[in-house]
């Protein structure tokens, strides 16, 4: 009858080498646990960061395109400004060349 008490003995021991087993388990899944979260917040946070970067760099960039383009349109008018006046120049130079050629005209015909 001596191997009854040994054997319990040894089945004492395996259980409380199971339950510590299953403690350092829980430790490590709550330690695995922890490092999920640290994780994913700073995998948000850094998600965060870059949309806010990427926004920022858009508006950034929106804001230069449209000081781009009010000023091309503003030069655009400058040389529409600069065209008409051209035109208005020209058509001025075409009537007086052809009242100066009515005038030659009219002192070369024979009197």
């Amino acid at each position: 009858m001596e191997k009854e008490p040994m054997l319990k003995e040894i089945l004492h021991a395996l259980e409380l080498h199971s339950q510590h087993i299953d403690k350092r388990f829980e430790q490590m899944d709550f330690k695995m646990d922890n490092m999920r979260t640290d994780l994913e917040t700073k995998m948000d946070n850094v998600r965060t960061d870059l949309e806010t970067k990427m926004d920022n760099m858009r508006a950034n960039l929106e804001a230069r395109m449209d000081r781009g383009f009010d000023h091309l349109g503003r030069k655009i008018d400058g040389v529409r400004t600069d065209l008409t006046e051209t035109q208005d120049t020209t058509d001025f130079l075409l009537s007086k060349a052809a009242q100066h050629e009515k005038k030659l005209r009219h002192y070369s015909e024979p009197q």
